[in-house]
């Protein structure tokens, strides 16, 4: 049980560094050109996707520092309770970062295709180092996401482990 706290903290600490790293990587991602003696500047705020992303990562990174504060004063979670609503919400998290992901990815690989109907110009092709950071931002979401996804398996194990595997939903004895 140690070495599953221990891998739990571990893997909390990589997914907040990886949910912080890609906030700042989507936050601070900005770039200026002269396009035709035009000034034009192309930030996250243009593509909304990114912008809810952005704030997804930051309430999720949020809530593993909670997770991992609980775990750092002692708070443990004793009842069946706390664990299925630590299960959930882990469950929660992954669903909405992998969601906020793919949602931003669908919406980035418009700006590097482009749209003749939606008169959408290719940004990529003016506007590089706003595409590789932004890539590089979303497969660094994909990653903690992965990594969200093998938490939730521990948080699943640490809770169904409490119940008997004969009487369905009864809790184990403490005898």
């Amino acid at each position: 049980m140690v070495r599953l706290r221990e891998t739990e903290v571990i893997l909390r600490f990589c997914i907040v560094f990886l949910l912080i790293l890609t906030s700042i990587l989507i936050g601070l991602d900005s770039q200026t050109k002269d396009i035709a003696y035009i000034h034009k500047k192309v930030t996250f705020r243009y593509l909304f996707a990114l912008e809810v992303e952005l704030y997804i990562n930051v309430v999720v990174a949020a809530y593993n520092i909670v997770q991992l504060g609980f775990g750092w004063f002692g708070v443990a979670q004793k009842t069946s309770n706390s664990k299925w609503l630590s299960y959930l919400l882990d469950q929660t998290a992954v669903y909405v970062v992998f969601a906020g992901a793919s949602a931003a990815a669908q919406h980035s690989l418009l700006v590097v295709t482009g749209s003749r109907e939606l008169q959408w110009m290719k940004w990529c092709y003016k506007f590089t180092r706003f595409c590789f950071q932004i890539g590089s931002a979303i497969v660094l979401n994909y990653i903690a996401a992965v990594l969200m996804i093998i938490l939730s398996f521990i948080s699943a194990f640490s809770l169904f482990r409490l119940y008997s595997p004969k009487r369905y939903f009864h809790l184990k004895s403490s005898t």
